[in-house]
């Protein structure tokens, strides 16, 4: 039972990143995914959120309209689509896996919006 996330990096503001979580292990086309991410010292915190079917989606309220979360059931993956991107969103993304008996964590790609 895994999540790999991949696409983190070093981007300017107003620049975009695309990362991707590719789950193994379970059936990841009946898990509810989120997108985490987190800085050193402070929670957690809920940025993106797809269900199994694709019809129910949150954004935390700082992204919406600047991030885009989607998946792909038949390559496992989730992804989150970030454009515009501003200093404030410099973290660690983490991709999430619920709902579905299990909940599952991967290991974190660090995304750093800097000039």
């Amino acid at each position: 039972v895994q999540l790999v996330e991949s696409g983190g990096g070093l981007v300017q503001p107003g620049g975009s990143l695309r990362l991707s979580c590719v789950a193994s292990g379970f059936t990841f086309s009946t898990c509810t995914m989120s997108w985490f991410r987190q800085n050193p010292g402070k929670e957690r915190e809920s940025v993106a959120t797809i269900n199994s079917a694709a019809d129910v989606i949150y954004y935390k309220s700082s992204v919406k309209g600047r991030f885009t979360i989607s998946r792909d059931n038949a390559k496992n993956t989730v992804y989150l689509q970030m454009n515009s991107l501003k200093p404030e969103d410099t973290a660690v993304y983490f991709c999430k896996a619920w709902g579905c008996g299990l909940e599952v964590w991967g290991q974190g790609t660090p995304v750093t919006v800097s000039s």
